[in-house]
């Protein structure tokens, strides 16, 4: 049998550091330093240490030729890369050092040049060049290549496993130099990508030649839509308000699902003005209400289809007040996500441990630019947010009647429900609230049975006199293909309705419309959600 060969055994003799976020350099540095390994820094890191009394060297001393070109030119250097690059196992490579006089470096730290950050401050074209890293980015990927020898460190929460290894055996073992390897590997990847963002944007590039994503693991879920299927959830520099920055101040750990569902209800209450609340299953809204008061919009939401509302996601645009937080208890909800809540709030639902309770500080502007993505097999779907919501003045009016002032409010709340809701989505409204609420459905007609059936089936467990689609509007995300599906929403009570027109049946619709004597508008703006 062959056996295995052994890794040589690095122990650290020389360190070269050089990084732009200092946070626990000096404590660091000093512990290494103890351990009698010598230390080469460069510029601004070098100038730290000495303040702080740690022996250094400055790279220049190095490589025998100083930091030019305002600090652009200070470690593409043989000098340094030999020192990193050279595989230890070779004798050919050691001579090769031994011949120039170079030095070999057993031990990088290094971080890049704050290029994101730079850009998302709303710095100036020349100072988001400047903060693109060239030094940093060689000397990274020049260790991590040859992590078999060298360590690379790029993350100051590794400095202490680091310092671990080093005092147990002196060295960093063979399988801590690959997942710091794969980490360095991971910063430069996701560095270049929102570096080549920064130049499609600049250049007003909608869509890039080549697109490039970077995301980190924020969470491994405990699986999938379904427990068959593992399931995880990264995080992007987007820094657009939501789950993905909310702070979970209790409950169980977010499922797969839920990450979903919750970002859709949350960009959903984020479209109206006053208070808001939304009510998420299976990634559409199961009621949805405007109101004076967030108990307000909770009550009204709530009565769309209390019976779905079980075990949904509930989405407040508004921080959360004890009242409203006292009313949402009383059933079982999965996650409440709001920009903030009160102490007394958070002090009712602390009473429902499991309940998951996200604050994301603020609302995601519906306006701002963005895209969507979604995987197709070896490819993946991209496409500009819909950033469009109806207002008074897209309204066309294509009926004898018109709408009432009552009636237009309600258009163009359930306008911007059915932008949230699956195609084919139909939405009747009543009052700045949901009444009734067709998803998904192949066909629009059926969209329209649906929402009307469980208005219907909610009016009868509550005991209401009729449903509450009776003097309701409705508003469907397309244009309807045959006048059918307006008809049934004219069975349903309809009084006014709201679609974006464009059918070649539209005269046939219209006249349905002016039979029954009801408003329809035309937007002209489709809201197609797959």
């Amino acid at each position: 049998m062959t056996a295995v060969p052994r890794p040589i055994p690095r122990a650290i003799r020389r360190a070269l550091i050089s990084v732009s976020d200092k946070s626990g350099l000096v404590p660091f540095a000093r512990a290494l330093a103890g351990r009698g390994v010598a230390l080469v820094s460069t510029g601004g890191s070098a100038r730290t240490l000495a303040e702080a009394g740690v022996p250094v060297t400055e790279i220049a001393a190095l490589t025998g030729f100083p930091e030019m070109l305002d600090g652009r030119v200070k470690t593409l250097h043989p000098a340094v890369h030999g020192g990193l690059l050279a595989r230890r196992d070779r004798p050919d490579h050691l001579a090769a050092l031994a011949a120039h006089g170079i030095a070999e470096i057993d031990l990088l730290v290094c971080n890049l040049y704050p290029f994101a950050e730079t850009v998302s401050s709303g710095a100036g074209r020349e100072e988001c060049i400047e903060n693109i890293d060239i030094g940093g980015v060689a000397l990274i990927r020049a260790a991590a290549k040859n992590h078999e020898f060298v360590t690379v460190v790029t993350d100051p929460a590794d400095y202490e496993t680091v310092l671990a290894e080093i005092a147990m055996s002196g060295e960093v073992g063979l399988a801590s130099r690959q997942t710091l390897a794969r980490k360095a590997y991971a910063l430069t990847a996701s560095y270049d990508a929102a570096i080549a963002a920064w130049f499609a944007r600049d250049a007003g590039l909608a869509f890039p030649e080549t697109l490039t994503i970077a995301a980190r693991l924020a969470e491994q879920t405990r699986y999938g839509e379904n427990p068959h299927q593992e399931g995880a959830f990264y995080r992007t520099d987007d820094s657009r308000a939501g789950v993905a920055t909310a702070r979970q101040v209790q409950g169980k750990e977010l499922s797969y699902n839920n990450y979903a569902d919750t970002d859709a209800a949350f960009e959903l209450v984020a479209e109206f003005a006053g208070p808001a609340v939304a009510i998420v299953k299976h990634a559409n809204p199961c009621g949805a209400a405007i109101g004076d008061s967030l108990r307000d919009a909770w009550t009204k939401a709530l009565a769309c289809d209390p019976v779905s509302a079980f075990g949904g996601i509930v989405a407040l645009n508004r921080p959360l007040d004890a009242a409203t937080a006292e009313a949402i208890a009383q059933i079982f909800v999965e996650a409440i996500i709001a920009p903030e809540a009160e102490p007394a709030a958070q002090e009712v639902l602390a009473r429902k441990g499991a309940l998951r309770l996200l604050l994301t500080g603020g609302l995601p502007d519906p306006k701002a630019a963005g895209w969507t993505l979604r995987s197709v097999a070896g490819g993946l779907l991209v496409q500009e947010r819909d950033r469009v919501s109806a207002g008074r003045d897209m309204l066309t009016v294509v009926t004898r009647r018109g709408p009432s002032e009552a009636e237009i409010a309600d258009l163009l709340f359930a306008d911007t429900v059915a932008k949230h809701v699956k195609s084919n989505a139909i939405v009747f409204a009543k009052g700045g609230a949901t009444v009734g609420i067709g998803a998904g459905q192949m066909s629009r007609v059926d969209s329209v049975r649906i929402a009307a059936q469980k208005a219907a089936e909610t009016a009868a467990n509550a005991g209401w006199p009729e449903p509450a689609t009776r003097g309701s509007v409705v508003a469907s995300d397309a244009f309807y293909p045959f006048a059918d599906g307006l008809e049934a929403a004219i069975t349903a009570g309809a009084t006014a309705a709201i679609q974006p027109g464009g059918s070649r049946r539209d005269g046939e619709i219209i006249a349905a419309a002016d039979a029954a004597g009801i408003a329809m508008v035309f937007t002209g703006i489709r809201h197609f959600r797959h």
